[in-house]
């Protein structure tokens, strides 16, 4: 059964604001939402073992450093010890590739992480939108389904392949040197505990903002790419009415916006970060100068107030590097969001749980009983009502009606595209509705009103139509359309590039390579 049918655009439009406010109500606060990404880091355990125990040797190995300054100034300077510095110069080489080994290690693995749970997430994400139903993508813009599949799958990827990595390091370095400064000297180690919460405190309260900022910030550019794709895939009916100006106006108001919201989050991580440096570094400060009264006043060595630096510095660093990251890691969080209220939608045309089969051979019949169908974005309107009609193997049938009739309401709902709110669309005498929508899509070929080109040769579009064909079946297919008269005048054959959306061919010759992929399909 092969149909020829109209457009499938036109009653979808006004429904994208609707789609979008329900998937940002999704959309869940907290961090917590990271922990959705576990399944995806499951696979590659031994890959995280070895980047955790790189990441411990790194930071054993500077903390260690802070252990031989002491050493090195109360043993070696303090008592005039030539032979102890040229003992502290060979361990500092052995600290130093020891160190730069597990940096190497470290990187290199969190790197294919990142990029390994990047690829799946993507993968993932399109596999679940390309089996969504047709009334998604009809109140959906499609460019922001790719702004989420590549954006914020490159947020997360950068997340999981630095971020983290960096964040591990601040936090291992930071809980080191607190330990390590109480191993040196616990009575300079008291200040440091009512310094610790007053840092806490910027980094809840702009981490928040950051992160609503990050997520609006994305909602932003995605906007942009939408309307920035649009234009360009109608480029010629843009510039056909002279819409130029007016386009390039829009998009640099969205372009805009978007910067504007991105400079609100760079301002509040830069205010985070500004805090931070200032109580952690000023806390250092005051503990030197503690630790200098105490060094004069004979109550510490100067070794350990070496070494006490040192690991203050060491914190303090660690410390402002945490609140930097702490910023990619919220803006993380709300790309995963952005995710997974992609991947929690649920297609509403699905196979039911035991599909019964369509008979075979094939029938060739196809009956609407009384069907009645409301567009899910016009509710209060029917498209079709109370609509019956049978149509016998081999009859040719040709609706006609004037625009708005119903007449592609048909082709979708024998496609099933949707279900009827009312009545029966049975396919060789099977309700569609108990039978898996893919089975009953194979027996059925399309040729639409605007033909759909990929971009890519002959071959590859018309074996859309049946990619197990063989080269003489598609070359026999097109024949069969009329389309090897335009395809071998072309420089390459059947081999030439039809250009994006097939812009290198007329209307006519699109029409054919259509027909020839729905001959080639070979449909019941």
């Amino acid at each position: 059964m092969s149909f020829g049918m109209g457009g499938l655009g036109g009653h979808g439009y006004g429904g994208h604001s609707t789609r979008t406010q329900t998937m940002h109500r999704q959309g869940k606060r907290s961090l917590g939402v990271l922990r959705e990404l576990y399944p995806y880091l499951r696979p590659y355990r031994s890959q995280i073992i070895g980047f955790l125990f790189s990441l411990a040797i790194g930071a054993a190995a500077v903390l260690a450093m802070g252990l031989g300054l002491k050493y090195l100034v109360d043993e070696g300077f303090a008592r005039t010890n030539p032979h102890l510095l040229d003992q502290a110069l060979l361990v500092l080489f052995v600290i130093v590739v020891i160190m730069a080994t597990a940096t190497y290690t470290r990187f290199y693995l969190i790197s294919w992480i990142g990029e390994r749970v990047a690829t799946d997430l993507r993968r993932v994400v399109f596999d679940h939108v390309v089996g969504l139903s047709v009334s998604f993508f009809e109140t959906t813009k499609i460019g922001e389904i790719l702004s989420r599949l590549t954006t914020d799958t490159t947020v997360l990827q950068s997340m999981v392949g630095s971020s983290i990595s960096l964040a591990l390091r601040h936090f291992f370095m930071l809980s080191g040197g607190i330990v390590m400064l109480m191993w040196t000297s616990l009575a300079l180690t008291g200040p440091i505990f009512l310094i610790v919460p007053m840092i806490v405190v910027p980094i809840v309260v702009f981490g928040k903002r950051v992160r609503r900022l990050s997520r609006l910030a994305q909602d932003r550019i995605a906007e942009t790419g939408a309307f920035a794709e649009e234009s360009l895939n109608n480029v010629r009916t843009v510039q056909a009415f002279s819409h130029e100006v007016i386009d390039r106006a829009s998009y640099a108001d969205r372009a805009e916006g978007a910067f504007t919201t991105a400079m609100a989050r760079v301002k509040a991580r830069a205010q985070l970060n500004f805090w931070v440096i200032i109580l952690m570094f000023g806390a250092v400060g005051v503990m030197i100068w503690i630790g200098g009264h105490k060094v004069l006043s004979g109550q510490v060595t100067a070794g350990e107030m070496s070494a006490f630096i040192f690991y203050a510095l060491v914190m303090a660093r660690s410390a402002r590097g945490l609140s930097e990251v702490y910023g990619d890691v919220q803006r993380a969080a709300g790309a995963t969001e952005r995710l997974l209220e992609i991947m929690a939608l649920k297609p509403e045309i699905r196979a039911p749980e035991d599909p019964v089969a369509l008979p075979e051979p094939a029938l060739g019949t196809l009956d609407f009983d009384h069907v009645t169908f409301h567009y899910p974005s016009r509710p209060d309107r029917s498209a079709l009502g109370d609509f019956s009609l049978h149509v016998n193997p081999g009859e040719t049938v040709a609706l006609v009606g004037p625009s708005g009739a119903g007449k592609t309401t048909v082709f979708q709902l024998a496609l099933r595209f949707y279900d009827p709110q009312g009545g029966v669309v049975r396919l060789d005498g099977m309700d569609l509705r108990t039978v898996d929508p893919v089975a009953a899509r194979e027996r059925i070929g399309l040729v639409p009103q605007e033909p759909v080109i990929f971009a890519a040769n002959a071959w590859e579009n018309i074996r859309y139509g049946r990619p197990g064909a063989s080269d003489d079946e598609v070359r026999a297919a097109a024949e069969a359309a009329a389309a090897t008269e335009f395809l071998d005048r072309l420089p390459e054959g059947f081999d030439s590039f039809m250009g994006e959306r097939g812009v290198r061919l007329s209307g006519g010759q699109r029409q054919r390579i259509a027909i020839a992929r729905a001959i080639l399909r070979n449909p019941s």
